[in-house]
C-alpha cells in the first residue's frame, strides 16, 4: 500500500518586488476546465472515510446535508507555472496562468472533495482580482469574506518546476493587495460560524495584515473554532530568517492543528534532524491536538497527545508540485470537519490521512495548483481501484 503526502520545496527562492502599471478592466472571466488525474492502487482493508452526501428523507427524497464550514485565511494570487520543465525562468518559453496561493488552495481543495469552504482575503481590484473571486465562486468556495483594494495589485508569482517537478518562486508584490487586509474589513460573523479556521504564515510579514490575521484568529478561538496552521515558510518574503522564525512561531501556541515539512522543522529548530521525533515533540506544545509532519512521496507523520505514527506515500511521477501540501491540508481538514473525535481515534486519523495523501498524489500529476486539486470522486476511484 502505498500514498502520496505531498510536501513543499523551499530551496533556491529568490523575491523580485515590481509594481505594475495602473488602471484596471473588470475581467468577464468563463467558467475553467479543470481536469483531474486518477491512477490506480490497493488496500488490504476497507476504509473509513468521512464523505458527506445526499441522504433520504422521510419521504424517500433526497436532501443535501450541509457540510461543516472550514474558513480559510491569507493570500490568493496568480502562479505562472512553465509549460516545460527543468528550464529557468529566464530560458522558460512559454507560462501557464493559474489561481493559487495557499489558504485559496485549501479552500477550494475542501470543495472539490464535497466539503463546504470559504475564503478570506484581499486582492487587486483588477483583472487578476476579479478572475480569483470568480475562480472561488465557480468553485463553490464563499467569497462574501473577500476584499478588493483600488490601489494595489493582485499578488504573481512566477514558478520554476525543476525536473523532478519540485519549484522555485520569484514574487510579485511591492506590495500586493493581499498584504493589505485591515482588521475592520474582517468578516467576522463569517468566521464565528466556521468548524475550523484555516491560515498559514505569510499573512503575518506585513502591517495591516498581520493585525487583521491575529484579529481573525482571536474571533475564531473565541467562538470555540478549531484553529489550523500551515507555516508555509516562503523565507524570501521575510526581512531575514530570524524574523520568519519569530513570526511563524508567535502564533504557534494558538493552534490546535499544525501541518509542517521537514525543511520547517529544521528552519525552525536551527538545523535539528527532522526525522527525529524528540526533536518533532519539541515542537508539540501543549494545547495542540495533532501534529502533522509531510514528508513528500514518502508520506506522513502524525503526533497527538496519545499516539503518532507514519502513513506510506504513493510513488508517482511529478510534474508539478504546487499546491500537494494544500490538497493534503484539504484532504485532512474535510475529514475531520465532518468528525473531529478522529483526533482521538487512531485507526480511523489513519485512513483519513490516506485520503489526504492520495489527494496531494493527484495534484503533483497536474501543472498549477487550484487546477490539479481533484475531486472526492477522483480521490476515491484512485483509492479504491485495484491494481492491474
Amino acid at each position: 500500500m502505498a500514498l502520496h503526502c505531498g510536501a513543499l520545496c523551499f530551496k533556491g527562492m529568490v523575491v523580485v518586488s515590481y509594481q505594475l502599471p495602473t488602471g484596471s478592466v473588470k475581467l468577464s472571466q468563463n467558467q475553467p476546465t479543470i481536469k483531474a488525474s486518477s491512477f490506480s492502487c490497493s488496500f488490504p482493508q476497507p476504509l473509513r472515510l468521512n464523505v458527506r452526501g445526499k441522504a433520504l428523507a422521510g419521504d424517500g427524497t433526497s436532501e443535501t446535508k450541509e457540510s461543516p464550514l472550514v474558513v480559510c485565511f491569507g493570500e490568493m494570487l496568480i502562479d505562472f507555472v512553465p509549460t516545460t520543465s527543468g528550464l529557468s525562468l529566464a530560458d522558460a518559453s512559454a507560462f501557464k496562468k493559474a489561481p493559487g496561493g495557499a489558504p485559496a488552495n485549501v479552500a477550494v481543495g475542501i470543495s472539490r472533495l464535497g466539503g463546504s469552504s470559504a475564503f478570506i482575503g484581499k486582492v487587486g481590484e483588477d483583472e487578476f482580482g476579479y478572475m480569483l473571486a470568480d475562480i472561488l465562486k465557480q468553485n463553490n468556495v464563499n467569497n462574501e469574506g473577500m476584499r478588493f483594494d483600488p490601489g494595489a495589485r493582485t499578488a504573481l508569482a512566477f514558478v520554476t518546476l525543476r525536473s523532478d517537478g519540485e519549484r522555485e518562486f520569484m514574487f510579485y508584490r511591492n506590495p500586493s493587495a493581499d498584504m493589505l487586509l485591515q482588521v475592520d474589513e474582517l468578516d467576522l460573523d463569517l468566521i464565528r460560524k466556521a468548524k475550523i479556521f484555516h491560515y498559514g504564515s505569510i499573512s503575518l510579514i506585513t502591517e495591516p495584515c498581520k493585525s487583521a490575521h491575529i484579529a481573525a484568529a482571536k474571533a475564531a478561538k473565541d467562538a470555540g473554532v478549531v484553529l489550523s496552521y500551515d507555516p508555509n515558510l516562503r523565507l524570501p518574503l521575510w526581512p531575514s530568517a530570524e524574523n520568519a522564525r519569530e513570526g511563524i512561531l508567535s502564533i504557534w501556541e494558538t493552534a490546535d492543528i499544525i501541518k509542517i515539512s521537514e525543511e520547517e522543522i529544521s528552519f525552525l529548530t536551527k538545523g535539528e534532524d527532522p526525522y527525529d521525533d524528540a526533536v518533532v515533540r519539541k515542537l508539540f506544545h501543549p494545547n495542540l491536538k495533532l501534529l502533522l509532519v509531510t514528508e513528500g512521496a514518502d508520506g506522513c507523520r502524525y503526533y497527538t497527545k496519545e499516539f503518532s505514527g507514519r502513513v506510506q506515500g504513493f510513488k508517482v511521477d511529478a510534474v508539478d508540485t504546487t499546491g500537494a501540501g494544500d490538497a493534503f491540508v484539504a484532504g485532512i481538514l474535510s475529514q475531520l470537519a465532518a468528525d473531529l473525535s478522529l483526533l482521538q481515534k487512531e485507526e480511523q486519523l489513519r485512513d483519513a490521512l490516506k485520503f489526504a495523501n492520495a489527494c496531494g498524489a493527484l495534484t503533483v500529476m497536474e501543472r498549477g495548483a487550484i487546477p490539479a486539486l481533484p475531486t472526492k470522486e477522483a480521490v476515491l476511484e484512485a483509492m479504491l481501484k485495484p491494481v492491474s
